[in-house]
């Protein structure tokens, strides 16, 4: 598919690997609209590239729906989704005083990263499986794990079982779109520069992009929006996770 002149979709896309994606999609023509909750920095994202921006709970059903719709008046039907809203907050299963972690600290992880990834999929097909195909499909989704769905390390039980449940359910999601010709794909990145890593002290940034064989150092959040944008212009590209992680495999701690 061709980039240039559709609408698309971005949750998280007020920072990080989203607003990377936001840029790249801006930049190659599309007319982008933003989900996210932090009505600051997507608004300014959204002026930033000439979008808009939407605060959007991903977890909401009639929040998601509503956003869409209003998206699609905005732009038109949208015929891409990228959705990068993520949580990660280390939980052990255990505390230090060897009591067990709280349900709720689990389940908002898996609730935001695994249901709000689906929520907002299901959504956008549901939105988009009756609209007139572009030559051979209809449209992309594109999903974000991460390198904690095959390598979790202590602490990320929650976070690697949400990011293993977008992994698992890329296959069959796209086995049943494929009749509406709309593709699913997930990108698996490993350790990027996002603000969260940003945030470290520059010691410990180069002291983990180390870790990574090759290239020795963390990602740029702009190698990730290059790989959106491959995956979209790539037609034969469906139905995969893709790790993008410069070869590393994490420790287990």
């Amino acid at each position: 598919m061709n980039i240039e002149g559709q609408a698309a979709i971005v949750t998280g896309g007020a920072s990080g690997l989203g607003g990377a994606t936001v840029d790249m999609l801006a930049k190659a023509g599309a007319k982008v609209t933003i989900f996210d909750l932090n009505a600051e920095l997507g608004e300014a994202k959204a002026k930033e590239v000439g979008g808009t921006f939407i605060k959007v709970n991903v977890t909401d059903e009639s929040e998601v729906e509503a956003a869409i719709a209003e998206a699609e008046g905005l732009h038109g039907k949208a015929r891409i989704l990228v959705n990068c809203a993520g949580i990660g907050p280390p939980k052990k299963v255990i505390d230090r005083e060897g009591n067990a972690i709280p349900l709720k600290d689990f389940t908002s992880i898996v609730n935001v990263n695994l249901f709000g990834t689906f929520n907002v999929a299901s959504k956008f097909a549901a939105a988009l499986h009756t609209a007139e195909p572009l030559g051979e499909e209809r449209g992309v989704i594109i999903n974000t794990a991460s390198v904690a769905a095959f390598d979790g390390q202590i602490g990320q039980a929650a976070y690697a079982a949400s990011k293993g449940g977008i992994v698992g359910m890329t296959l069959p999601i796209a086995r049943e779109l494929a009749r509406y010709g709309i593709r699913v794909m997930t990108i698996a990145p490993g350790l990027f520069l996002t603000p969260l890593m940003a945030s470290l002290p520059q010691e410990a940034q180069d002291s983990l992009g180390r870790q990574v064989p090759f290239p020795p150092r963390l990602g740029d959040p702009t190698e990730f929006a290059h790989m959106v944008g491959s995956i979209i212009g790539n037609i034969m590209l469906n139905g995969e996770t893709i790790r993008l992680d410069g070869a590393i495999r994490m420790a287990p701690k």
